[in-house]
């Protein structure tokens, strides 16, 4: 990693604040405690800060239907409006939202088109799921704009950063030109080429540029209720609010607050919020009771084994706030319990449109271990110690697992409709899939139907060069030489998809632009393909069907017909359960 910045307040006071490693790399500019740094998703307190003035002052309502503050309509579902409330506890339901989060066009955006032509698709009743979504937060800043009648970077401005003297910071896009010097360079590696500034195209959820020592002032506001110095920025009794528990699936997990959510451990009550972009990766904590907050920004993900605010964190609170003793035993119902809760997991942040594949492909499983403990394993954080392994997780409670070597807990609990859910925490949850949607039988299933169709095609090439090379031709008729090319040129379809779209998600990944209009025109492409080799399944099954009736054909050659077949249905169980052909392009 190339650099971080860091802040630490106690007692109505700044601590501590510091910068590690280089802002510039290749100039050897140290980062300090007064480095721009992007904050990612840290950005939304402030938006939900706004949000919760707007309420005290009676202009907002937290439970009215959020399409009375606006000038479109979000569509109706479930027979339910979505409030203010479950946006700010992540429980709207919106689908994951990928297109333009990030955008290579470095105008600034304009929130209110950005929010009417990206509009997800409603996956869950609202308060009912946490799903995280940055659309909802990015909508509320919108409220803020409509109801205060001011752009949504000076009612920030004027409301938060003004007040409490952060004077070096900004959610502006591009940045103004007296913070260019200040700001750190983002990178991946730190011996990488600098990356440019990120353009969040939903920029009340993740736009702020800041210093650790303007975070400092933040933090210190709402650990004083709403105070710093002669700023009131919110009244005592909506701080409390916002920093009390607001949605929670149950008393043994952490919950959302408004807006913060909880990450309490060690015997002390903590919120806070974590940010990423791209090549910045953010933490804000704040010690409610103890009236300490921690600010953390790295400029760079390193080589991305561990995360390191997640080791900082778990060691300045077992240094300086060491855990109570636990001593609460392993449940005699601890082996019956890891058998009834292993499986699939499925996160509840995902899309259900184009990508969500990528949900398959991050699929959490469950395993029971002999010693009545259970395992996590394809679950970023939470699940691994810092050596990357994965934890061991003992029962403690009924339904409740703690890691043996550590503070954290998984509650697992049944959703409404009775379906197992694990809630690792509290802005998303994870819910078990069945047969059709569980990647460990179905990436197999269709990664050897591919490597057999791959398999098929490279042989018939061989086969055609050994046939060439000794003068032997195929005595097919016209018929059978069409079925033959036809299985092939479906194989090679099929084929062409898969690796294409990867190609895509992998060059898009590197390149945010074309999660854009501009990829559009590839993505049409792509699933074009995928639509003919979809199609071309009824070919390989009337081969199949064609062998089998047919008597000049021996067992062998039906079998392999037959798996042909199999090969296919392979493929389309991946293509349909993972909603690879969708040709709306608005994910």
């Amino acid at each position: 990693m190339a650099g971080a910045t860091i802040a630490i307040v106690k007692d109505g006071k700044p601590l501590f604040a510091k910068g590690y490693g280089y802002a510039d790399v290749k100039h050897k500019q140290p980062v300090t405690a007064e480095t721009l740094f992007r904050v990612g998703s840290v950005s939304k307190l402030f938006t939900w800060t706004a949000v919760m003035q707007l309420v005290e002052q009676g202009k907002l309502d937290l439970g009215k239907d959020v399409n009375e503050y606006l000038d479109f309509k979000i569509p109706s579902a479930f027979g339910q409006p979505i409030s203010l409330k479950n946006i700010l506890t992540h429980t709207a339901g919106f689908e994951e939202q990928l297109k333009d989060l990030f955008t290579a066009d470095k105008r600034s955006p304009n929130l209110g088109n950005y929010l009417k032509t990206h509009i997800p698709k409603r996956i869950f009743a609202p308060g009912t799921t946490p799903a995280y979504s940055n659309y909802a937060t990015a909508l509320a800043g919108y409220v803020v704009e409509r109801v205060s009648g001011q752009p949504f970077n000076d009612y920030i401005q004027q409301n938060i950063f003004k007040p409490l003297g952060m004077t070096r910071s900004t959610f502006a896009q591009p940045l103004p030109p007296e913070f260019v010097p200040l700001m750190s360079n983002g990178y991946v590696l730190a011996s990488d080429e600098p990356k440019e500034f990120e353009t969040v195209g939903a920029f009340p959820a993740g736009s702020l540029t800041s210093t650790a020592a303007d975070m400092s002032k933040f933090m210190l506001a709402h650990l004083q209720e709403g105070r710093l110095g002669k700023a009131q920025i919110l009244k005592p009794e909506t701080a409390r609010l916002m920093h009390s528990r607001a949605f929670g699936l149950d008393p043994a997990a952490n919950a959302m607050a408004y807006g913060f959510y909880e990450e309490s451990r060690n015997g002390q009550h903590i919120i806070g919020h974590g940010g990423d972009t791209a090549y910045f990766h953010s933490g804000l904590e704040l010690l409610t009771d103890a009236g300490v907050g921690v600010f953390v920004s790295y400029n760079s993900v390193g080589r991305g084994e561990t995360d390191p605010r997640t080791i900082l964190w778990d060691a300045f609170l077992d240094r300086y706030f060491p855990a109570p003793p636990f001593n609460s035993p392993t449940l005699d119902s601890a082996k019956n319990d890891a058998l009834a809760v292993s499986g699939n997991y499925m996160i509840s942040r995902r899309s259900e449109s184009l990508f969500k594949s990528l949900a398959l492909l991050g699929e959490a499983t469950v395993s029971a271990n002999e010693d009545d403990t259970i395992s996590v394993g394809e679950m970023s954080g939470l699940m691994n110690n810092a050596n990357g392994k994965p934890k061991r997780w003992r029962e403690v409670a009924p339904m409740t697992f703690r890691d043996i070597n550590g503070q954290d807990s998984l509650v697992f609990k049944p959703d409404q409709n009775g379906r197992m859910q694990i809630l690792p925490y509290p802005i998303m949850v994870s819910q078990r899939v069945g047969l059709w949607e569980n990647s460990r039988i179905l990436l197999p299933v269709a990664g050897l139907s591919y490597f057999m169709m791959l398999l098929t095609l490279l042989l018939g090439f061989v086969a055609w060069l050994v046939r060439r090379h000794y003068g032997q031709q195929l005595k097919l008729t016209t018929l059978e030489w069409r079925l033959r090319w036809g299985v092939r040129i479906v194989f090679a379809l099929n084929l062409v998809f898969i690796v294409t779209l990867s190609g895509f998600l992998i060059s898009a990944s590197k390149r945010l632009e074309l999660f854009s209009d501009s990829g559009n025109i590839w993505i049409w492409l792509i699933q074009s393909i995928g639509v003919l080799g979809a199609i071309g399944t009824i070919v390989v099954f009337y081969n199949a069907i064609y062998t089998w009736t047919s008597k000049q054909y021996q067992i062998w050659e039906k079998l392999q017909a037959t798996m042909f077949a199999l090969a296919c249905l392979g493929v389309l169980w991946l293509v349909f359960a993972g909603h690879l052909l969708s040709f709306n392009s608005n994910y």
